[in-house]
């Protein structure tokens, strides 16, 4: 009887602490917040180095670990700031010189890295030459190569003390502080994990300062991170996060039915209103977004400028944006994208028009068509479903006289392989990008960037393109830079750089139980704030 009532109490015990474990506190509003968030994302992730990765899949996951100087307000969504809000972040505060060359940052006192080491102005001095001092121990060139546009006008840094920075620029940058503000730009990596593993290990063993630390990754399977107990701010809410990649559209919706994941990215067009009327929730924004094709100006045929021409007017956007993606996306009449400031959705080029296609190929002497060959990815960040896409782009090309062979590749290949730029014999590639700074349009179209190294992919080059796009970056006064982005748009797209094609408003498909999850007027998110509803 005596062992009888012993048993009793423990178990009476162990209820009590079970229940008081989980019992909502009235300092999270009687919420209970933990447990674990799974999200099926389009493709398979690259590195988990912020400064090497590429692609908004990769860079989604890397935001949750890596925290910049200064970032963007992402707790509102599209509808509530078209432009998200520059806000301190491991700066607390920042200053800039009266010629626009000097930058102040002052930086947050006791932030430690995830793993124990603390931050401070010589982390970050270690991380800007990591990015930009080919003399330096620990210099990557191949985080140099995907990051030298933020640092096209930089001269220096220099520690004041253990923190303060200053970061000396060689003209002023109008675009500066939100090009520090996107993602793979200058995420501070723990200079310590660098010194002890080398740059190769960032990115299979990442350490930040972010709510989130990473725990583990099954190549193909999953990306685990865990909450960061010690971070320096409001704590995440979330004990864990994993990130399946799932390439195939109708699995990722599977896996939701199945309450295998509870978010899903680019869902399939026509699974959208079945998901909404099953209780989900559908959350889209407007992401600085385009989809876009760049003409190859090694090509014979695409050095023709009304070539060029021809094929932005035989395609249809709105069929593709209407018809095949059943108006998750808008189409697109120009290379800038939503969710930027200079984006002015009245501004539209080449409307659907094919007469005009095969009047401009017979100027050209083309009247009786050529071949071409497109490539694509079949999967990946932003790139909606790019061989549907694709083929619908070689149906309306054929109706002008074009054949076009389509080159697919997945997405980590076909990426990888972007900026070293295309073979003569290929005519065309594809991408998805944008920035919400309007120096976007310098990153795809100006020569300093072609390719191979740059995201100048087609190598156009332009000395009239080029210096509009250095005096709109080097402009003081915000009104007039504008005015010079506008006019570089209007010479870029009439000298038909580019094709682009729709812009995304990227929809998620949210189980109800997920609460806090925010589609903002960016390509990436934060998930601190994120807590699954018992």
């Amino acid at each position: 009887m005596k062992k009888m009532y012993h048993y009793f109490i423990l178990l009476l015990f162990v209820t009590t602490l079970a229940a008081c474990t989980t019992m909502p506190s009235a300092a999270n509003n009687g919420k209970t917040y933990g447990n674990e968030l799974i999200i099926g994302m389009e493709s398979e992730a690259d590195v988990l180095d912020p400064h090497r990765a590429g692609g908004w899949v990769t860079m989604r996951i890397n935001y949750q670990m890596f925290e910049p100087l200064i970032g963007e307000d992402l707790s509102k969504s599209s509808g509530e700031a078209s432009v998200p809000e520059l806000i301190p972040v491991l700066a607390k505060s920042w200053q800039v010189s009266e010629d626009g060359k000097m930058y102040t940052f002052h930086l947050r006192e006791g932030v430690k890295f995830h793993d124990g080491t603390p931050f401070n102005a010589e982390a970050v001095d270690f991380n800007i030459k990591r990015l930009t001092d080919e003399n330096f121990e620990y210099f990557d060139k191949i985080g140099s190569s995907r990051t030298f546009r933020t640092w096209k006008f930089f001269d220096r840094s220099e520690v004041v003390d253990e923190y303060t920075l200053n970061i000396h620029l060689s003209s002023p940058f109008s675009e500066f502080l939100r090009m520090l503000a996107q993602i793979n730009s200058l995420q501070i990596v723990s200079p310590e994990s660098i010194i002890t593993g080398g740059n190769d290990s960032v990115g299979e063993n990442p350490v930040g300062t972010g709510p989130f630390k990473f725990n583990n990754r099954n190549r193909g399977e999953n990306i685990t991170l865990v909450k960061n107990k010690d971070y320096w701010g409001e704590k995440a809410k979330l004990d864990t996060v994993i990130f399946r990649p799932m390439s195939d559209p109708a699995s990722r919706v599977l896996a939701l039915q199945n309450d295998e994941v509870d978010i899903i990215a680019v869902p399939p067009p026509d699974a959208i209103e079945n998901l909404e009327e099953k209780g989900y929730d559908i959350l889209s924004g407007t992401p600085p977004h385009v989809w876009y094709l760049t003409f190859n100006f090694d090509n014979e045929y695409m050095q023709d400028q009304r070539v060029r021409q021809a094929i932005n007017y035989a395609i249809d956007r709105e069929g593709i944006a209407n018809q095949l993606l059943k108006g998750t996306v808008s189409p697109a009449y120009t290379i800038q994208s939503p969710g930027s400031v200079n984006f002015d959705p009245s501004r539209k080029w080449y409307e659907y028009d094919p007469e005009k296609a095969k009047d401009l190929l017979a100027e050209a002497g083309l009247e009786d068509g050529f071949n071409m060959i497109l490539q694509t990815s079949v999967d990946g960040s932003g790139q909606l479903m790019p061989v549907d896409i694709a083929e619908w782009i070689q149906r309306d090309l054929k109706k002008v006289g074009i054949d076009v062979t389509l080159d697919t590749q997945e997405w980590i290949t076909y990426f990888s392989g972007y900026s070293d730029g295309m073979d003569s014999s290929i005519a065309m590639n594809q991408m998805s990008a944008g920035r919400t700074s309007p120096f976007f349009l310098s990153m795809v179209a100006h020569s300093d960037f072609v390719a191979p190294g740059g995201f100048n992919s087609g190598k156009y080059a332009s000395a009239e393109t080029d210096e509009l796009l250095d005096r709109a970056s080097t402009a003081t006064d915000d009104v007039e830079a504008l005015e010079i982005w506008r006019q570089t748009e209007e010479k870029i797209m009439t000298d038909a750089a580019f094709a682009p094609i729709v812009h995304d408003t990227a929809p998620y498909v949210v189980n109800k139980r997920v609460k806090g999850f925010v589609v903002p007027s960016e390509e990436w998110y934060t998930l601190a704030p994120v807590w699954i509803d018992q």
